[in-house]
């Protein structure tokens, strides 16, 4: 029937019903304000972060082109090209050694051209805007500062060179763009690292070329041009646009992860609504009941409490905004250090806008089912609801929820960075959605099939499963979800951990030393077991160098050739450790084909990672070409190996033959194992004074830092997925406390008829407990299923569950779910069975 009432003559009687306080509509303005707030501060957050990365993408690179290549400088063609295309700015990296007297520091040297940089200029702690150092001054970081004890001005040796502190770095406009490294940033001049010996043939040593485009040339354009031009040089080639892609690569990544937490909190949230809004009406079915009697039309019932609930919702979308903005400077602060982003109030409108949608959306969605069925019977049905509930009309749903539905797949699709993931997450939570649907009908029909126990609680207990009005689909539906958000949080955080262990294992050398000289092995060893007697020292040819080409030998695919690298080969991107070895190496095992002999002589032979070569499809008998030094070089695989990558000892994808590599320039890198309890008190000093070109890495502090961070970054994670648990147990307290209200009349009756306390307790523990073993199985494979999808697809980790605290956090949810029901229940025992029965 259409609606007689004006919409404003609707909004009065609204308004005068409408609580200041949205009595009754508390839930549905918590639920949103969680879900709302959450894809706010998400929204803000990483559209800050891409901003800045767009903005400072010249700077952040240092130019619009930069091309990376080991162990080489430019070629006199590969210069003359570059020079034909623009500005260019040579630059080196490498690790080296800071020294003040016995006092050491690693560093990462960045020896920079004097037009260094191109676009943007370093910041020291003094205030001065500077470029590139003048022959014999370094910047340095404040950590290299006070681990050397130097201030300004000061002088010390770096590379066994001697060099005067110019300067503190307080802001290097490139840092974001350099990538993880083993020590704080050193800036010198380009002819530093030559006199110091730290790019000699075989050293480990990048160069890093810039490029400045003159007549407005696309970057992109350039850098296929050069990949064509050169596509074996080696090169690792970056433009202004992806000038931090390990950032941008983690930003997207977090960001999709947050959308999809705020999504799932705001999923969580709408049954919430739901139930919310039901419980409301229902508590209002005099009144609308009264409406009717006195003439009002099933369209005026529909707009006068659609109005209510929508300014409800309207209500917690905007409290969910505020909070959003307000605790975005929070999280940009504790990220301030790692990712470029404005520690201030920031405002995206696209943003909040996108995250107001989802809101409104989703309250509409599940809103809905609950208004229909109150505009859609007479009178007389809204009086005998109690005994005779409501069941909505289908058909007048089809408009509402579909199209509520198909505008949040589509607003999810369009803002998705990985479409795919969020599709099989929305998905997934559509299933499960129907999955705990059925499921809740499904407990309704087994306990109506189900013999009557002889106990009079029991029997109670499982006629309130499925008898008229039973609360069972809506409490499945939510204590399904809620249960699944706690094994969700669960297995994403002890992979995390475990993943965080493995990448950083508690087993690791001591130190990692670089660029030894292959002629002064010997002493290198004689200077460490002096200083550290009983100390476990490795000593492996070290090179870097890129397969060009794998596969049969008359059928080689080049790697050049590839439109896209098959994911899991991450061994052809960019260049590789190589190496070569008599013995199999430690920490590896042969697992298909033959090692070889200690002297043979013959056809070049390679070794390769097992997963590697699955992954590319190469087996034993086939061949790999490899470009090294500018050479290539072609090897026979001979033998398939499993590596232990749970040490951070030397693992190579890629072990040869001695024949194959040995004549090729190179170094060697060596580890060194400290017995516990020994002191390593001037081997750092020692190794510095006689060993000036090579690199001393002490791991401990490093590993330190490094899981500190990652450390971080997982709560940091886990911090944002607790949204989805607030969310749910939002959810759980409202189903239970709407489920409470509708059984008030039940045991009301009970308590008329005798029923002790004690026995209203167990039945409401017999209910909920039946409800939740039940859920419990269904929740371990949803909330893992999630998890995996999560930690696999999202943020290609691997799936390292920690099953018993899983499983502890699963039963810790079942013990929250009853004593939410027990305290729940309280009100029920305390209730005056007169006064109870004159307000029904």
């Amino acid at each position: 029937m259409n609606a007689t009432l004006p919409w404003a003559t609707a909004w009065t009687i609204a308004r005068r019903d409408l609580s200041a306080r949205f009595k009754g509509l508390r839930l549905l303005l918590v639920c949103l304000f969680l879900g709302v707030g959450a894809i706010a501060a998400i929204g803000t957050l990483t559209g800050s972060i891409e901003s800045e990365l767009a903005t400072r993408g010249r700077q952040i690179l240092g130019g619009d082109v930069e091309l990376r290549v080991w162990q080489r400088g430019l070629t006199d063609a590969e210069r003359k090209a570059l020079q034909s295309l623009g500005t260019i700015s040579d630059g080196l990296r490498m690790q080296a050694i800071a020294q003040k007297g016995e006092l050491t520091a690693p560093v990462a040297l960045k020896a920079v051209a004097p037009d260094w940089p191109l676009y943007g200029k370093l910041t020291l702690r003094d205030g001065r805007k500077v470029g590139a150092p003048p022959e014999g001054t370094v910047w340095i970081a404040q950590g290299t500062a006070e681990r050397l004890g130097v201030k300004v001005g000061d002088s010390f040796r770096l590379g066994g060179q001697p060099q005067k502190v110019g300067g503190i770095i307080a802001s290097d406009p490139e840092q974001l763009g350099e990538g993880f490294s083993l020590g704080d940033t050193a800036i010198s001049a380009i002819g530093l690292p030559e006199r110091a010996g730290l790019t000699a043939p075989g050293a480990m040593y990048r160069s890093a070329i810039r490029l400045k485009l003159k007549d407005g040339r696309d970057p992109d354009a350039v850098k296929e041009q050069i990949e064509k031009r050169f596509p074996d040089a080696g090169f690792e080639i970056r433009t202004r646009d992806r000038a931090a892609p390990s950032t941008e690569r983690f930003v997207r990544r977090m960001g999709e992860f947050l959308v999809l937490v705020g999504l799932a909190a705001l999923v969580i949230a709408g049954i919430g609504i739901g139930g919310g809004v039901s419980s409301y009406l229902e508590a209002r079915r005099n009144s609308i009941a009264t409406l009717k009697v006195l003439g009002a039309t099933s369209g005026d019932i529909a707009r006068i409490y659609l109005l209510q609930v929508g300014v409800a919702a309207l209500a917690g979308s905007l409290a969910g905004l505020l909070a959003g903005v307000l605790v975005t400077p929070l999280l940009a602060e504790a990220l301030g250090s790692l990712l470029p982003v404005d520690t201030g109030f920031t405002v995206s409108p696209v943003a909040l806008a996108t995250a107001a949608a989802y809101g409104l959306l989703v309250a509409l969605v599940f809103a809905a089912p609950p208004l229909v069925r109150a505009r859609s019977f007479p009178a007389m049905a809204l009086m005998r609801a109690r005994v005779s509930p409501l069941s909505a009309d289908r058909k007048a749903l089809l408009l509402p929820v579909g199209m509520g539905l198909a505008a949040i797949v589509a607003l999810a699709l369009l803002n998705a960075a990985q479409p795919m993931v969020t599709s099989g997450f929305l998905a997934g939570a559509a299933l499960m959605l129907g999955m705990l649907a059925l499921l809740g009908h499904g407990i309704g029909f087994l306990a109506r099939r189900l013999p009557r126990p002889a106990n009079p609680m029991l029997r109670a207990g499982l006629a309130n499963l499925h008898r008229p009005g039973s609360q069972t689909g809506a409490l499945v539906t939510a204590l399904g979800f809620g249960l699944s958000a706690f094994v969700l949080i669960a297995g994403v955080q002890t992979s995390l951990e475990a993943n965080i262990r493995r990448t950083l294992p508690a087993r690791a050398p001591d130190f990692f030393v670089l660029d030894v000289p292959q002629d002064r092995a010997d002493e290198f060893r004689n200077a460490v077991e002096q200083t550290v007697p009983g100390a476990g020292i490795k000593l492996v040819p070290n090179m870097r160098g890129r397969i060009l080409a794998y596969g049969p030998k008359d059928q080689m695919t080049r790697v050049s050739d590839l439109d896209e690298i098959p994911e899991g080969a991450w061994a052809l991107r960019g260049e590789r450790g190589l190496t070569y070895s008599v013995n199999v190496p430690d920490g590896s095992s042969v697992t298909s084909g033959t090692w070889w002999p200690q002297l043979y002589r013959g056809e070049p032979l390679v070794s390769l990672d097992e997963k590697f070569a699955d992954t590319v499809g190469l087996k034993v008998g086939d061949y790999v070409t490899i470009g090294l030094l500018g050479v290539e070089r072609t090897a026979r695989v001979a033998a398939l190996r499993r590596i232990d990558w749970d040490t951070m000892g030397f693992n190579f994808v890629l072990v040869f033959s001695p024949n194959a590599l040995a004549d090729a320039p190179h170094k060697l890198a060596a580890t060194i194992e400290v017995p516990s309890g020994t002191s390593t008190a001037g081997l750092l000093p020692k190794l510095a004074r006689a060993f000036p070109s090579s690199s001393v890495i002490e791991t401990g502090s490093i590993l330190r830092e490094a899981r500190d961070l990652l450390s971080q970054m997982s709560t940091a994670i886990l911090a944002a997925a607790s949204v989805a648990v607030l969310a749910g147990l939002a959810v759980l307290f409202g189903a239970i406390a709407a489920a409470r209200a509708s059984r008030t009349y039940d045991n009301v009756i009970l308590r008329v008829l005798g029923a002790s306390r004690g026995q209203l307790l167990a039945l409401q523990v017999a209910e909920y407990g039946l409800i939740a073993l039940v859920l419990a199985l269904v929740a371990l494979a949803s909330g893992s299923a999630m998890a995996w999808a999560i930690i696999v697809k999202l943020f290609e980790f691997e799936w390292l569950p920690d099953w018993p605290r899983v499983i502890a956090v699963l039963c810790a949810g079942l013990a929250l779910i009853l004593t939410f029901a027990l305290a729940g229940s309280l009100p029920l025992l305390r209730a005056k069975p007169a006064r109870a029965l004159r307000e029904l």
